[in-house]
């Protein structure tokens, strides 16, 4: 009996013994660090100060008539999109779920409070999301300016978010099917800029052409609100970007530096193919091509070098600028060139960062530095994304076309969105604004506003 004991208490002692090690050696739980959250507090202000650079940046290359239907494109997106992303849409992203949709764990942002999320808080992570997912929306829109009625736009937009970008976010960043199989994407290319530039074609094609599409020239009525926007693009891209590290560290650093340089390579060789062709240099042409260099760099910023990303600027800058030229040849009303900025130049960021990528510096080495496979996987990545978000894109405008019409009528386009859709106009005429009414058909009536007698009341 005592034997039997001791046997039983030294078996028990060697357990505890063969447990210590692994216990000693299991993470410890994650914890809020003050640097990190600071960092990151930032960086989401800086995202969501893009979609007013979109806004300015669209805006000023419309026509006056439509100027301010623009700027209310992409400022909406702040309601519909981020409700919609709090609701579900985060949840879907970023919920457990399985290999191609999240669960509704997080729905309504239940079970999102200030616990840790790797170094800051889950909230804050939320945020930092959400503010991605509302500036997608917006790139969409320049693709169908001047025509597509304010309503149906938003229902698209709401809906969007919901069923083409939170999937491929959590196929991506949620761990999902294109992070099992070691897709690259640091900061969005295949997430934000070739799944936004895909829509924005099919939107464009489904809406139709504008009323003066290849009748008249449009251009831009405010060239220096293009630069704005591109100014205010390039600022809030270091959080974009930088802040994709979810860290105050070394990586932060290296995608900040990544990012301030592509841009810099790809508007020197803008401008090299512009005056190459023309003689000349555009200021568009240059707020574009700071643009497109952004784009380029976005799903490399934390996985190459400095020298890698002024080489991928200068590279991606080639085929947007003659996608830009093939588009203006072709019926394709594409109004301000998103598939040739953020399509074209995402597809171009994805593949070359499975060139370009170096684990000296972050993530998985590619093509130049001995494993040309990652090519093929960022390859499997751009052609899955253009393939959901072309085929759920084309359903979504369908359904709501089945409900409401996509385009506004000839007559409304003709009087300038502005009018039409907002009662409101960008910039007065004279002395004083349109007057808008509505008559028995809701058909808005404008005439002048009258003038009122001195001490009188018009």
């Amino acid at each position: 009996m005592v034997s039997s004991v001791i046997s039983s208490a030294a078996l028990l002692a060697a357990a505890l013994q063969e447990a210590a090690p692994a216990a000693a050696a299991a993470p410890p739980p994650p914890e809020i660090v003050g640097a990190d959250t600071a960092w990151i507090l930032v960086s989401t202000a800086l995202v969501l100060l893009m979609t007013p650079g979109v806004a300015f940046f669209y805006g000023g290359l419309v026509r006056a008539k439509n100027a301010l239907n623009t700027l209310m494109m992409c400022f909406a997106a702040f309601g519909v999109c981020g409700v919609a992303w709090a609701l579900l849409g985060y949840s879907l992203a970023f919920g457990t779920g399985g290999a191609y949709i999240g669960d509704f764990s997080f729905a309504f942002l239940s079970n999102v409070g200030v616990d840790a999320k790797g170094t800051i808080p889950h909230v804050l992570f939320m945020a930092f999301q959400a503010s991605f997912a509302v500036v997608t929306a917006t790139l969409i829109a320049g693709a169908i300016v001047d025509r597509m009625r304010f309503g149906p736009y938003l229902a698209f937009i709401a809906l969007w978010t919901l069923f083409v970008y939170a999937p491929i976010a959590h196929w991506v960043w949620g761990g999902g099917w294109l992070s099992k199989l070691g897709v690259l994407d640091f900061a969005g290319g295949t997430v934000v800029h070739i799944n936004a530039g895909v829509a924005a074609t099919v939107a464009a094609l489904v809406v139709g052409r504008r009323k003066d599409f290849g009748r008249q020239a449009m251009l831009p009525h405010n060239v220096p609100f293009a630069l704005l926007g591109a100014a205010l693009l390039y600022f809030g891209w270091f959080g974009f970007n930088a802040g994709s590290a979810l860290t105050a560290g070394g990586g932060a650093a290296q995608a900040f530096a990544t990012t301030m340089l592509a841009p810099m390579a790809a508007l020197t060789i803008w401008i090299v193919l512009d005056f190459t062709r023309t003689r000349r240099a555009t200021a568009v042409g240059a707020a574009t091509a700071i643009v497109v260099g952004l784009v380029v760099i976005t799903p490399a910023a934390g996985f190459v070098s400095p020298q890698s990303a002024l080489a991928m600027g200068a590279l991606g800058a080639i085929p947007s600028y003659y996608a830009i030229l093939w588009r203006s040849r072709t019926r394709l009303d594409d109004s301000l060139d998103v598939l040739a900025g953020h399509g074209v130049g995402g597809i171009t960021g994805a593949i070359l960062t499975g060139v370009f990528a170096d684990a000296a510096w972050g993530g998985t080495s590619g093509l130049l530095h001995g494993n040309a496979g990652q090519v093929l996987k960022q390859a499997t990545g751009v052609v899955a994304t253009i393939a959901y978000s072309a085929i759920m894109s084309f359903v979504l405008l369908k359904a709501i076309a089945m409900v409401s019409a996509l385009a506004a009528d000839a007559k409304a386009q003709g009087r300038g969105m502005d009018i039409t859709q907002h009662g409101e106009e960008a910039y007065t005429n004279g002395e004083g604004a349109l007057l808008v009414l509505e008559d028995r058909e809701a058909e808005p009536l404008v005439r002048p506003a009258a003038v009122a007698p001195a001490g009188g009341v018009a």
